[in-house]
């Protein structure tokens, strides 16, 4: 055997022996990953389950409660129960006013709460600490105990009755929202806004060209959570119009439920159906935002 062999046997077995340990320290590692995938698989099965059998029963002609209506006979899928409730409101017209109620509530929602987190956050003034404290105490009063106030000064004071503003100038202003965006502009850079003022630039035009840019994520998170609160709301709008061409879907749906679905051929199906109708926008805007929730380079625009 010449030295070279002998040389380089050491060197074989030790390479040898560094893939077996890898070898090794990989396969614990892979089965926790196993584990790990399984268990959330298992949890997002859990959580989707009820969906599920939502929009199933939703879609069966003969009612079938059990937990084996999951799977349901194909022969027994219908588009019946949403026909009924298309016959009874009109379901086109309720998403526009839905959606003309939630859209006002978001531009309200999006205007005043980065104008005022911004003032929160950046700005300096006299009384911005009692303002904040005051902001913090409106989240502990329930939005029904100033139901009563609130429908007085709308229908009485401004005649605000049977009209798309009368029910959007409640929710107009979102404490959330505002508390929200302060949190986010308070871990801004404080040099850009001090680079910006250097060189001229007006409180709005510092809002609107570097704050509001940066601040996308907290965006989409207060238009998620502010969205879900209108869309679903019932007993505001129920209260401020009477008008049916006005009424938004929840309002239309809950009338439907109390007073038609009970007649129905199915009326299972036809409840499952207007929760189906009533819950598919919401899941539809979380599913087109939930991807953009990321985190912002915030200092990118700062020099040195």
């Amino acid at each position: 055997m010449s030295r070279a062999t002998v040389e380089e046997t050491p060197t074989v077995q030790s390479s040898e022996e560094g893939q077996r340990s890898s070898t090794q320290s990989r396969s614990p590692r892979r089965k926790s990953q196993w584990v790990r995938l399984g268990l959330l698989t298992a949890g997002a099965l859990a959580f989707l389950f009820p969906f599920y059998y939502m929009l199933v029963g939703s879609l069966q002609e003969d009612p079938n409660p059990s937990l084996s209506g999951a799977f349901p006979n194909p022969s027994n899928v219908t588009l019946d129960n949403y026909q009924a409730i298309n016959s009874s409101i009109s379901l086109a017209r309720s998403l526009v006013n839905s959606g003309i109620f939630t859209g006002g509530v978001l531009l309200g929602t999006l205007v005043f709460g980065l104008l005022a987190g911004y003032a929160l956050a950046v700005l300096h003034w006299r009384g911005r600490g009692a303002v904040f404290a005051a902001l913090v105490l409106v989240q502990i009063i329930p939005f029904q105990l100033l139901m009563i106030p609130l429908y007085v000064m709308i229908v009485r004071t401004y005649g605000l009755a049977d009209s798309y503003l009368g029910m959007i100038f409640p929710f107009a202003i979102n404490s959330v929202a505002v508390l929200i965006f302060r949190q986010f502009f308070l871990a801004l850079p404080k040099d850009l806004f001090e680079a910006a003022r250097i060189d001229g630039a007006s409180e709005l035009k510092i809002l609107w060209r570097i704050a509001i840019p940066l601040a996308k994520p907290a965006i989409l998170t207060a238009v998620i959570l502010t969205f879900i609160g209108p869309w679903n709301e019932f007993l505001w709008p129920f209260l401020v119009t009477k008008d049916q061409d006005l009424q938004p879907l929840a309002v239309s749906l809950a009338n439907y439920i109390s007073n038609l679905a009970g007649r129905a051929a199915n009326p299972f199906g036809a409840i499952l159906a207007g929760a189906c109708v009533l819950a598919a926008p919401a899941v539809a805007v979380f599913l087109a935002f939930q991807r953009h929730f990321t985190s912002s380079d915030l200092g990118s625009g700062v020099k040195g």
